[in-house]
Order: structure tokens, then C-alpha cells, then sequence
């Protein structure tokens, strides 16, 4: 099993990045797919959840009208478009894939934003 985050990097306030994640070893387009945050001294944080096919998405009210997770089964690939980007999104950004019996982490993209 492995995910795989990539696109992370350093952006000025206001600035775009796009993460994308991407999946093999396990059944991809039946998963429950998430981004997660975790910035220095704090917990891990849900950023933004969708369903295995795509239809639901769900965000923190701090990234709501800024980010957006979109997923392509046919790719195993997750993504997270990143908008108005603010010092307080700079973390490890972490991508999840759940399923009934399993729970998948990859091993974090650094984000950071500053000017």
C-alpha cells in the first residue's frame, strides 16, 4: 500500500498550490479519501474529506471557499487545489484513504506560506 503526496513548497500569502496524492495497493475507487494538516506544536487536523465516487465533498471551516479536493479513480489520484493561501495553512499536509477495515496514511507534503 502506498500513498504518495507531492506538490508541496513554499508560496507567498495569497499564492495557489495543488497536492495530489496517489494510491496503489489497494482498491482506490472504494475509498473514502481526506487531507489532513498538522502544524508545528499542534494536532492533526481534517482539511477536506470525499466520498469513493466522487459525489460528497466536506471542508474545514477554515479552508471553506479557498481549497478544493477533487479525486480521479481512473488515476488512483487525489488532489487538493489550494487558493488565497495563508500563513496559517503552512503544515505537513497528509493524504488518507479509509475503508471499512483499513485506515491509510501517506507520509506528508510540506506547505508553507510565507513572504
Amino acid at each position: 500500500v502506498q500513498l504518495v503526496e507531492s506538490g508541496g513548497g513554499l508560496v507567498r500569502p495569497g499564492g495557489s498550490l495543488r497536492l495530489s496524492c496517489a494510491a496503489s495497493g489497494f482498491t482506490f475507487n472504494s475509498s473514502v479519501m481526506g487531507w489532513y494538516r498538522q502544524a508545528p506544536g499542534k494536532q492533526r487536523e481534517v482539511v477536506a474529506g470525499i466520498t469513493s465516487g466522487g459525489g460528497r465533498t466536506n471542508y474545514a471551516d477554515s479552508v471553506k471557499g479557498r481549497f478544493t479536493i477533487s479525486r480521479d479513480n481512473a488515476k488512483n489520484t487525489m488532489y487538493l487545489q489550494m487558493n488565497s493561501l495563508k500563513p496559517e495553512d503552512t503544515a505537513v499536509y497528509y493524504c488518507n484513504a479509509r475503508g471499512i477495515v483499513y485506515n491509510y496514511w501517506g507520509q506528508g507534503t510540506q506547505v508553507t506560506v510565507s513572504s
